[in-house]
């Protein structure tokens, strides 16, 4: 049995993202495991005070690459799993929702290393550019890799990993 799965980018005039419309797509009497990651705005950044975020997009390429991910972990998990994805566009405040990622399967394992899989690749590949604003006026643009902490090592969707201590 194969399973349809979501994915879409909410714009900031839009309702926020809801966590649980994820949980509920992924959910099935059949599964035993479903996990779920949640991404919010965070008030600090690598030691800078921040008021907000703007995510700029490119909204068919975004859900294009969100449509690819999804068929690559569909793949390597088999039919048995549901898939969902979520990110946000435009200004968001601290506290609010950026990404939902979610996954549901038969077994606990196959939901937290589809959902990991998942936030990976959508952090990694998807062409989705940050702007960070900060208390002191300034602000700073990131995309792809550069949104990962600095000095850790990220696995990526399609297995290989990147140091970022350099």
């Amino acid at each position: 049995m194969s399973f349809e799965n979501q994915w879409k980018v909410v714009g900031r005039a839009d309702a926020p993202i809801d966590p649980g419309e994820g949980i509920a797509f992924v959910s099935d009497p059949g599964f035993g495991g479903i996990d779920v990651f949640i991404g919010k705005v965070r008030d600090l950044n690598q030691g800078r005070p921040v008021l907000g975020i703007s995510y700029d997009l490119f909204e068919p390429l975004v859900l294009n690459e969100f449509q690819r991910l999804i068929e690559t972990i569909s793949a390597d998990f088999g039919p048995r799993i549901k898939l969902y994805v979520a990110h946000a566009k435009g200004r968001l405040a601290v506290g609010d929702v950026a990404v939902v990622v979610a996954a549901g399967s038969p077994h606990r394992d196959e939901a937290f290393r589809a959902c990991r899989q998942l936030i990976e690749g959508v952090k990694h590949r998807s062409p989705i550019w940050k702007q960070e604003h900060y208390q002191d006026g300034d602000s700073e643009w990131s995309e792809g890799c550069s949104l990962c902490q600095p000095n850790t090592e990220h696995a990526h969707v399609d297995g290989h990993v990147h140091d970022h201590s350099h």
